[in-house]
């Protein structure tokens, strides 16, 4: 049977969900899977809602759009009440903190981590929130290889900051390791 992952990232200007996407996308194809990236974003450059949106599939990708995610990680509340309704039932749903709270959707499994406070406590600034958010996605969904995202980490930042998004993914990925799934 195949594997196919239609991922939505979502979140405000800003927050780097569009830079996640590539870096994501680049790891699986390192990996060796077929992989696509969009990404949508409003005319406003910080503060405007934004999604970017990736496939990963053992097979041929032929729409590169993702209309229905499996997957969705919601970074803002903007973001939660723009896609939610769009999560496949039986999907995965990501929550930045308290985002969605009190407005979950029924019938996906729901995954709630402080991924912002844990970068900005870990890290002290919130820069790195979009790669401990894959490190999140990753842990939890197993979607691409360790070493992949590495190698992606360092194609897609200087050297000098590599390694710093390379720490804040570890921690995305111990984050997981913590989270407990509940459906409403």
């Amino acid at each position: 049977m195949a594997t196919k992952w239609k991922i939505r990232l979502s979140g405000t200007g800003g927050q780097g969900v569009i830079k996640g996407a590539v870096i994501l996308a680049e790891g699986a194809l390192i990996d060796g899977s077929n992989a696509t990236q969009s990404q949508v974003y409003g005319p406003e450059s910080r503060g405007g809602s934004t999604r970017a949106e990736v496939n990963i599939s053992d097979q041929a990708i032929l729409f590169p759009k993702v209309e229905n995610p499996n997957l969705l990680l919601c970074m803002s509340p903007e973001a939660y009440d723009k896609y939610a309704k769009d999560l496949i039932p039986g999907g995965i749903l990501i929550l930045d903190g308290e985002v969605g709270k009190g407005k979950e959707i029924p019938g996906v499994k729901i995954y709630r981590c402080p991924i912002t406070e844990i970068c900005r406590e870990a890290m002290g600034s919130e820069l790195s929130a979009n790669v401990v958010a894959l490190g999140v996605i990753n842990g939890i969904a197993n979607l691409v290889s360790f070493d992949a995202m590495v190698e992606s980490l360092h194609r897609n930042f200087k050297a000098k900051v590599a390694d710093l998004n390379v720490k804040a993914y570890q921690l995305g990925l111990d984050a997981a390791k913590k989270i407990e799934p509940y459906t409403v």
